[in-house]
């Protein structure tokens, strides 16, 4: 391993070194989040770490990538669908406010989160939820892998 596979995500993806990776996508990478606070948080990774915005892309490569992320939200949704009876539904975000790389955020929501931030954007949930020890990825989130992965393989399958 040449380093911390967070400073460079996409080249360690590339290099097989990112431990996140779920599945390789026509246009980068399936990964399942850092936090898993929203069980199956996942992120769609562009496979060029210098394309920064949707539109770097020629409208081919874009029109791949927003297939990707369905594809990666349809199986977050399934899995999240059969794990769990509170889950909702899947919200999408393209932000490319902090991380300088093209990324799709695939976030499933569920009936039990607190009242006030159901319905609003997960990035008001407060900053402890984002670095609390007990929802970082780990082993206990491997079954939800194997999930999402499964579900990858089968909307792949039917193409």
């Amino acid at each position: 391993m040449t380093g911390d596979w967070r400073t460079d995500r996409i080249g360690a993806a590339l290099r097989g070194e990112n431990p996140t990776v779920l599945r390789r996508l026509a246009s980068g990478f399936a990964v399942i989040g850092d936090v898993q606070f929203l069980p199956g948080y996942s992120v769609l990774l562009v496979d060029d770490p210098g394309v920064q915005r949707l539109t770097d892309l020629p409208r081919a490569e874009r029109l791949a990538f927003l297939s990707d992320m369905d594809r990666l939200a349809e199986a977050v949704e399934r899995a999240c669908r059969r794990s769990d009876p509170g889950f909702r539904r899947v919200n999408l975000e393209i932000l490319g406010n902090t991380d300088p790389f093209l990324h799709a955020h695939v976030w499933p929501r569920y009936a039990w989160e607190p009242a006030e931030l159901v319905g609003r954007p997960v990035w008001l949930y407060p900053r402890e939820r984002w670095s609390d020890p007990r929802y970082r990825l780990g082993p206990q989130h491997d079954a939800l892998r194997a999930a999402i992965g499964g579900e990858l393989d089968r909307l792949r399958a039917a193409d």
